[in-house]
């Protein structure tokens, strides 16, 4: 396989992790087995994503509709990330890595939204890549909440126009995703990035997230070098 040259990179990645469920229960696991696994592949992911030039990976961690998932399901998440900024920070600072938290601190436990603050603080000024984990997240609510911002700002109605709106989204100030990908053979983008991925190249994939690999990612990167951007030119 041609590895793509750097005019074929995407600089934003959005990923749908989809499949840490089936995948742990496939092997007999406790599901958060699979959600642990998840993470791991994320991260890794990311780190190779970097490497290859890519300057934004955004992975979808927790939904606004996933309360609706199991009590023990959802407090495990939570969990997962409280320990992620908690004890992942440090490592993500000294490799460079700048992360973000992309979603509502509504429903949050205090002492999880002071991590999330306290690690896009530590790594706000990083530049290896951006990490951003949409967390509590949902793209409609997103823009709702944006509208909101701009009536609370008191913008005049013909002065909002889509630099606007952009400017008041969770994802203001990054690049929109050149490339989304959805694993575990689910051919939708769920409520993500609704708006930033108006003009994005969507990939699927079969594969379970956990099992979402380096060569995986080469897939993906391969399959979006050879696709041809008009942006309804």
């Amino acid at each position: 396989m041609t590895a793509p040259n750097d005019s074929q990179i995407p600089q934003h990645i959005a990923i749908i992790p989809d499949g840490n469920r089936r995948w742990a229960k496939q092997r007999g696991l406790e599901t958060k087995e699979g959600h642990k696994t998840g993470y791991d592949v994320l991260k890794a992911t990311a780190d190779e994503a970097f490497a290859r030039g890519v300057g934004y990976v955004t992975g979808f961690a927790f939904s606004t509709e996933n309360w609706s998932r199991a009590a023990d399901e959802v407090d495990y998440l939570m969990g997962l990330v409280a320990w992620v900024v908690r004890e992942e920070a440090a490592e993500y600072h000294e490799k460079g890595i700048r992360i973000k938290i992309l979603g509502s601190n509504e429903g949050l436990d205090a002492k999880l939204v002071k991590g999330l603050a306290d690690v896009q603080e530590l790594t706000r000024h990083n530049t290896h890549g951006t990490l951003s984990l949409c967390f509590n997240y949902g793209g409609r609510r997103d823009l709702i909440e944006a509208m909101r911002r701009l009536v609370r700002e008191n913008v005049a109605p013909e002065d909002i126009d889509e630099a606007r709106i952009a400017g008041a989204l969770s994802t203001a100030g990054m690049p929109d995703p050149d490339l989304v990908i959805r694993t575990s053979g689910e051919q939708r983008t769920s409520n993500y990035l609704i708006w930033e991925s108006a003009y994005s190249e969507l990939y699927f994939t079969d594969v379970l997230w956990p099992d979402f690999d380096t060569a995986e990612l080469d897939k993906a990167l391969a399959d979006y070098a050879r696709r041809k951007r008009n942006f309804g030119k």
